[in-house]
């Protein structure tokens, strides 16, 4: 029997309707752009990132609405190289048409794809880059990791009241620059004396000469930052072989000296150094238990998470909470009035949020000390330094 026209025409219709009720096809999938480093020197610090990813993806990647999925698309930077992480982010936004970026270990990388995300109003949440002036490129940036002067300026503070003079060595690059500025105008205000400063090479340091430089200065202490992983090891290393502690010259510095997932490896030269940070494995709070718990289940009992892996850890878990107001149906200004409300009680670290003036992290931040625990070195909190602090170069510069 021959169909009349009309009857021939709504067959297309009605096979798309019982396909689309037949399918999940009415299924909202949001794609985020993860950008970390899985080559080169820093490969060590993309690879905590990762973890903190997957980690979140495998015990949380459920917590979405009914009918929305998340999928991550991972792209490697390959360093502290913005050509590169200006191109993939490119092809993320455009190829893949990602609606959410995050990851980022190196600040220079978050600097070059600022513009990229105010052109395209896609949000991006920083895991881990640390530069104080990167959000101020883009108004769809937030940051769930730290800023520099979060740490050292503290630091600076508490240090100012134990020694007299200090000597500061850092990387020379913009995460060194702020820890170094952070510090000396803390130790400074605190009447601290600052007797020399050093900024060393990122790319493949001899940490030798500069320790040698600092030690005929004399100081009480070194206040010191790298970029962690390989690099903080192996200036720790110096620091032990030309006999700093035993001169009496204090070794000091934010977390990233004495990185958890790399703080066996320092050996006993470690003992003893004083850091504030945001975070530590060895912390007793009830959600750090179960965290470090987890992360032993899935990598091993003799792996330990550093705060990179918190830092992703917290920043996907802010990502899900825009994903799940929004219903999985992403609108870009609306994620970031989301993420701008962003406090969870319950991280790792501590009580974690962002400061929806402007949109940079509010961290706990704790002094801690390499102690031997159980065998096995250990940043041990000795004290709450503050439960909620801003960026205090942001401050700072609004009290002018």
């Amino acid at each position: 029997m021959k169909l009349r026209a009309p009857a021939r025409a709504l067959i297309p219709t009605l096979i798309a309707t019982s396909v689309l009720a037949a399918s999940p096809a009415l299924a909202q999938t949001v794609k985020i752009g993860f950008i970390s480093t899985y080559s080169g020197p820093g490969a060590a610090q993309g690879d905590q990132l990762d973890r903190g990813v997957k980690l979140f993806m495998k015990l949380r990647g459920n917590e979405l609405p009914p009918g929305v999925k998340v999928e991550i698309i991972t792209r490697d930077d390959t360093g502290a190289n913005p050509d590169v992480a200006k191109r993939i982010t490119q092809e993320l936004i455009v190829r893949d048409k990602v609606q959410l970026l995050t990851g980022i270990v190196w600040t220079p990388n978050a600097a070059a794809i600022a513009p990229l995300t105010a052109e395209a109003k896609v949000p991006f949440v920083s895991m881990n880059a640390s530069g104080a002036l990167i959000l101020n490129q883009s108004p769809y940036m937030a940051r769930l990791s730290f800023t520099l002067w979060q740490s050292a300026y503290p630091l600076g503070q508490w240090a100012a009241k134990q020694y007299k003079r200090a000597y500061t060595a850092v990387t020379d690059y913009a995460p060194g620059h702020e820890a170094e500025e952070g510090f000396i105008r803390a130790f400074k205000e605190s009447g601290g004396e600052v007797v020399g400063s050093v900024r060393i090479p990122l790319a493949n340091p001899d940490f030798v000469p500069y320790m040698q430089r600092i030690k005929d200065a004399k100081p009480d202490a070194l206040f010191a930052f790298n970029p962690a992983g390989k690099s903080a090891t192996a200036m720790m290393k110096a620091y032990g072989d030309l006999g700093l502690a035993k001169a009496g010259i204090r070794y000091i510095g934010t977390g990233d000296i004495t990185t958890d997932e790399e703080l066996q490896n320092m050996g006993d030269e470690a003992l003893g150094v004083m850091t504030v940070h945001h975070y530590s494995a060895a912390a007793d709070r009830p959600a750090n238990k179960a965290f470090v718990a987890a992360y032993h289940k899935e990598f091993g009992d003799n792996q330990n998470p550093g705060f990179m892996v918190v830092d992703a850890w917290d920043t996907m878990d802010a990502l899900f909470t825009a994903i799940r107001e929004q219903g999985g149906k992403i609108d870009p200004d609306r994620t970031m009035d989301i993420l701008k409300r962003y406090r969870n009680t319950n991280s790792p670290r501590g009580t974690v949020s962002i400061d929806p003036a402007t949109r940079e992290v509010i961290n706990p931040e704790y002094l801690r000390e390499v102690r031997r625990v159980n065998g096995k070195l250990a940043n041990v909190e000795l004290e709450t330094i503050t439960t909620a602090i801003k960026d205090p170069l942001k401050e700072l510069t609004q009290k002018k």
